[in-house]
């Protein structure tokens, strides 16, 4: 096979890789494409089962050797935890005996909430968010 097909076909794929979301796999295979064809471009390897074999080698070889690193390299960070009220005050809508669910406001959206203390909260009291489980807040006084 002529050199410059390799060449192209292994830009081809490079480019391919940065284009979409493909988790780095198609470069490896463009960069044994460009290895083969800058080996025949340079008269080292002239036969095609050579450079069929070779081809399928080196991209091999290199995704083993480099994905991990590529991945580790590029991994978004964790996303903050900036969905967490835990922590935030609340301010009560409705009288809330202890272990009964109501409603609370909490950075201005109304949320259903359950007293886990021992007192009565009343309404506009101020309170604190202490847990949260699904949608269902559980709260504590200030």
């Amino acid at each position: 096979m002529e050199w410059w097909l390799w060449l192209a076909g292994g830009l081809t794929l490079v480019v391919a890789e940065l284009v979409t979301p493909s988790g780095f796999f198609i470069i490896f295979f463009g960069i044994g494409a460009i290895a083969v064809g800058l080996l025949a471009a340079s008269g080292l390897v002239e036969s095609l089962w050579i450079q069929g074999l070779l081809f399928t080698v080196l991209s091999v070889l290199s995704l083993v050797i480099f994905r991990g690193r590529l991945e580790k390299t590029f991994q978004a960070p964790p996303p903050p935890n900036i969905d967490s009220l835990v922590g935030v005050l609340a301010v009560v809508q409705e009288s809330l005996t202890p272990g009964v669910v109501g409603r609370v406001e909490v950075r201005g959206a109304s949320w259903s909430a359950r007293n886990t203390s021992d007192v009565t909260l009343t309404v506009g009291q101020r309170a604190k968010v202490s847990g949260i489980d699904g949608l269902l807040l559980t709260v504590v006084p200030e």
